[in-house]
């Protein structure tokens, strides 16, 4: 089974992180939600949606003794993204994926802000949010503007109308074209 670990913190942006979190586990992935930097499970997004997530990062790292997961995913948002990019374990849990090149998403403002952090933007090609780039100048020869970037193992997104395509992304990445096919029809997307 997949692993996937989808980061929250409070004031992320709900439709970046609960989309990817929906059709991953219609895929069959195990996804674990952890809040990042607190004691609490409770989290409340960007637009006052509270999310209890599955875990906090502390005892998701404590419960997983230096295993990784397939996948990470950071949803973008104000200020989730800064506090995602606050939280040195998450940062160390995104250089160790690219260090054995796991697959690793982002979406919105946090290609920009906290994969910029780490070299998982180096020598990639890659999206966020628009103006959001310029927070990432050392990688800024490999930004675009679309929807949604593959590079590697690499998948980012550009915001909030990006959240279905990029989810299909990852979920077409790790299950493959039939699964993502199957979760696109059931879900009448368009």
């Amino acid at each position: 089974m997949k692993k996937v670990l989808v980061f929250l913190a409070d004031g992320f942006e709900e439709i970046e992180a609960l989309t990817p979190v929906d059709y991953l586990r219609r895929a069959g992935a195990e996804v674990t939600v952890a809040a990042t930097g607190k004691a609490q499970r409770q989290t409340e997004g960007a637009h006052g949606i509270n999310v209890t997530a599955d875990i906090t990062l502390d005892a998701w790292l404590d419960a997983n003794a230096g295993q990784l997961p397939d996948a990470v995913v950071v949803p973008g948002g104000m200020p989730g993204t800064k506090n995602i990019a606050a939280c040195t374990k998450a940062l160390s849990i995104i250089t160790a994926m690219e260090k054995e090149k796991r697959l690793i998403c982002a979406i919105c403002a946090a290609p920009a802000l906290v994969l910029s952090k780490t070299d998982a933007l180096n020598g990639k090609k890659w999206t966020c949010y628009p103006g959001m780039q310029d927070n990432a100048e050392p990688f800024l020869s490999g930004y675009t503007d679309k929807a949604f970037v593959k590079d590697g193992n690499l998948i980012t997104g550009r915001g909030p109308g990006a959240a279905e395509e990029f989810s299909m992304e990852i979920v077409r990445t790790l299950f493959g074209e039939e699964t993502a096919r199957k979760i696109k029809e059931a879900s009448v997307q368009r």
